[in-house]
Formats: structure tokens, sequence, C-alpha cells
């Protein structure tokens, strides 16, 4: 299995609420930055291994948002790194608003697993939507 379609699987595994199968395919170190500026980590230090992701990342999306999607919307395969631009979809359980945002998602891949992820996001939108000054 080439980097794009273990990234694939990862996608689809999420969309599917598959969230163990999720977390079995990173690498116990993996780091996890959200775009500097996104409400669920603003200083855009990572979390670290994914039980920190699952915990402090997963959890409150499930907590946080009515029906959040995130659709790729094209694969770019660069070796050990994998580029997907992504939308993301959701209504804020807290404010009502409704999120369309456009993100892109860096990947790097390891030994068949992922070692690192980087989100750039729209989070001015992020932030008003989720009723943040």
């Amino acid at each position: 299995m080439n980097n794009v379609e273990i990234v694939k699987g990862l996608y689809q595994s999420f969309t599917s609420g598959d969230v163990p199968t999720v977390l079995a395919g990173m690498t116990a170190d993996i780091e996890w930055r959200e775009a500097e500026g996104n409400p669920y980590k603003m200083d855009g230090e990572p979390f670290v291994g994914p039980q920190s992701i699952l915990q402090d990342l997963f959890t409150k999306l499930g907590e946080d948002w009515e029906a959040f999607t995130v659709t790729p919307k094209a694969f770019h395969d660069a070796g050990d790194t994998v580029v997907v631009e992504v939308r993301y979809t959701g209504t804020n359980n807290r404010t009502g608003l409704k999120l369309d945002a456009q993100a892109c998602h860096v990947w790097k891949i390891e030994d068949g697993k992922a070692k690192s992820f980087q989100q750039y996001a729209d989070t001015a939108q992020l932030q008003r939507v989720m009723g943040q000054p």
C-alpha cells in the first residue's frame, strides 16, 4: 500500500466513525498540529500521541459539532509526505452556526503509519462559528 492509500484509509475510517482504526494508523509518538489560531490548540503546539489526539481533540470535536465532516477533495503524493485538500462542514452545538471551510492537511508517513500531521485552515471562520472573540 502506498502512502496516499494509507492516508485515504485514515479519512475513510474517520468518516465511518472507526476511530480505533484511525488511532492504530498513527505512530506512538505522532505529533498532530492544528493551525495556529485554531480554537482547539491556539498556539499551534502539537498533540503528541494517539491518546492525546483522542482525548484532547477527537472527543471535543464529537461534543462540539453536529455532523462534523471532513471531506477530502484531492490527494497529492510527495513521497513520505501526503498533502490533502479538504473541506470541513458541520454545525456548532453551542452557537448553532454552520461551518463550511477549506483546509489543507500535510501528513508525514513512516513505515506505513502517520508520523505527523499539520493542519492549515481558515481559523478566523472556525473562531467565529465557535463563538470565540
